[in-house]
């Protein structure tokens, strides 16, 4: 375990989660595991503290259970709990407007309450979206990023409200 600052002052522990992928015939994604960041909440629960690049139906806060495979790692068995929170992978083209920048795309959802991470060794961002951000303006940014060429894009965890909600023209 490796302890870290939240923010509060407090130390809190935090272990890493193994989560094994399944590749699709064109070996995507291009590893057989990711390892997330997690707090533990009983021995065989723990809530993921990181969003996730390439595993699936999977979003930061979410609660799992766990069990030690035989070299000693943590590996997730099932999702006991969804936080709310959403996962949306961007992969920004290198000759659309943000020139690949990945940082630039963190700023334009940074206003909407949405944060991520850059991924350089795979040229993605994976997005965070929080179950109170304004999920239409976050759908309308994704659409139309996608539609002037800016980026591709995949819903990694998406919940009935994101679903549902309906992105809206800005001259509306």
């Amino acid at each position: 375990m490796s302890e870290a600052d939240s923010g509060t002052g407090a130390n809190e522990q935090f272990v890493k989660v193994v989560f094994e992928l399944q590749q699709d015939d064109d070996g995507w994604p291009p590893v057989g595991r990711e390892g997330l960041w997690a707090v533990p909440v009983t021995a065989d629960t723990v809530r993921l503290d990181n969003t996730p690049w390439f595993a699936r139906n999977v979003a930061s806060g979410d609660l799992f259970r766990v069990h030690r495979s035989e070299d000693g790692q943590l590996v997730a068995d099932e999702r006991l709990e969804w936080s709310g929170n959403c996962t949306i992978r961007i992969i920004p083209f290198a000759d659309g407007a943000l020139g690949g920048s990945r940082q630039r795309v963190l700023d334009l959802f940074a206003p909407l309450g949405v944060t991520g991470e850059g991924l350089q060794q795979f040229g993605m961002v994976a997005l965070d979206v929080p179950p109170d951000a304004d999920l239409a303006a976050v759908k309308r940014q994704l659409r139309d990023g996608a539609r002037d060429g800016w980026w591709d894009y995949e819903e990694g965890c998406v919940g009935d409200a994101w679903l549902e909600a309906e992105p809206q023209d800005r001259d509306v």
